[in-house]
């Protein structure tokens, strides 16, 4: 549309939906959950909009139910990078030459599927591949990612009318234009919305993208990635590939046309991607940009004035929800004498007043961590408390 702009309002949050007993959502997830147990999928990488099977497949069970097999994934090796790399630089000129108001159409629509059509499947595949309880579930694979879609449509229409100022007798003029190359999307197990928004919001400023998840989060993965495709996505603009982070870091990292790594994941292996970005620059087309969140140390402070209930409530939320998986869970608590011994009491009381069990029990608060390494840290941990003095 040559005489016209096009400007998205800010978009209101996504409702979410309580899943009460005897309520239609509530029906319909039980029905999806059912769907998705009774059938193993056969899961494929996705790139240059191929669908591509390696015969090395993995088997992806729920974290709560070790016996029950959802899904077998292909696993990938460093040919398929390159194969990644190579159709998302294909797809990147017929991309970025699509006005900017079509590109975003793709990613509404898609936030319009995850909220209607397949909301219930959306959130059947993170309960049971990542072990979130019903509510977790909801306001994250639903609810905060149809919100990142929505909301980063809007954004970028206020950042593509950002221009500079005209000085009298010239006019100035911002072009908003896409990376030189290829952007690599690194995403955690621990939130679907966020492995769906790593990767989307390059993909909408124009630009392709590699997309390697956490193989605890493919489950999840494949489904949004479905999903995109029957939203318009054009093939190799973001390319899904199962392969181990090393592998991946090693060719994408090492490739004259990475332009940008778009990262959520622990410290460390953060640290080293940056270092090797460093010490690679020299090779690369443009200077990649680095985005990257890690994990940290989250703490609350109670004032003296504080109520103690709303203290108790704040740190069991806070600290255990979806099973303290979370880079905002409270980690340590700083709490005024005054109120202390009964926050301490109530606290307890409280952890061992919480229901444990499988995401499909509803009215269990507590689920199971992602997988046996995380379990065995967890365990090492309590362990050391007991035999400390």
């Amino acid at each position: 549309m040559s005489f016209g702009t096009f400007a998205y309002p800010l978009p209101s949050n996504e409702p979410v939906l309580h899943y009460a007993p005897g309520s239609t959502e509530r029906k319909f997830l039980k029905e999806a959950i059912a769907q998705l147990k009774s059938q193993t999928l056969d899961v494929p990488m996705y790139i240059g909009g191929k669908e591509v099977r390696t015969g090395n497949t993995q088997a992806i069970h729920p974290p709560h139910e070790h016996q029950h097999v959802l899904a077998h994934f292909h696993a990938g090796g460093e040919q398929h990078v390159h194969d990644a790399i190579n159709a998302a630089l294909a797809a990147k000129e017929s991309w970025e030459a699509l006005t900017w108001e079509n590109r975003a159409a793709i990613f509404l629509r898609a936030a319009e599927l995850i909220s209607t059509k397949y909301r219930y499947l959306m959130n059947a595949s993170t309960m049971l591949g990542q072990s979130k309880n019903v509510y977790q579930a909801e306001i994250d694979c639903v609810c905060e990612l149809a919100d990142f879609l929505r909301f980063n449509v809007h954004f970028l229409s206020e950042i593509y009318k950002q221009q500079p100022i005209s000085a009298p007798g010239m006019h100035n003029r911002m072009e908003w234009r896409p990376l030189e190359g290829f952007v690599l999307a690194v995403t955690p197990f621990n939130f679907t919305a966020i492995g769906g928004n790593l990767p989307t919001s390059a993909a909408m400023c124009g630009n392709v993208v590699v997309w390697k998840p956490a193989n605890t989060q493919i489950y999840s993965a494949q489904l949004f990635m479905r999903i995109l495709i029957e939203a318009g996505l054009p093939a190799g603009v973001i390319n899904l590939v199962y392969v181990d982070g090393p592998t991946v870091g090693k060719v994408c990292l090492g490739h004259r046309d990475f332009a940008g790594v778009h990262f959520t994941g622990s410290t460390g292996v953060f640290n080293g991607m940056w270092k090797t970005i460093g010490e690679n620059v020299g090779r690369y087309k443009s200077y990649p940009r680095i985005v990257g969140e890690t994990g940290g140390k989250d703490f609350v402070i109670a004032h003296p004035t504080a109520q103690v209930d709303v203290v108790v409530a704040a740190l069991l939320r806070g600290a255990f929800e979806y099973q303290g998986q979370k880079c905002s869970a409270a980690s340590r608590a700083y709490i005024p004498s005054n109120m202390a011994d009964e926050v301490k009491q109530k606290l307890v009381e409280g952890v061992k007043g919480f229901t444990v069990g499988s995401t499909e029990d509803f009215s269990a608060f507590v689920n199971a961590v992602i997988d046996e390494k995380s379990f065995d840290r967890i365990a090492k941990y309590i362990d050391d408390a007991k035999a400390s003095k």
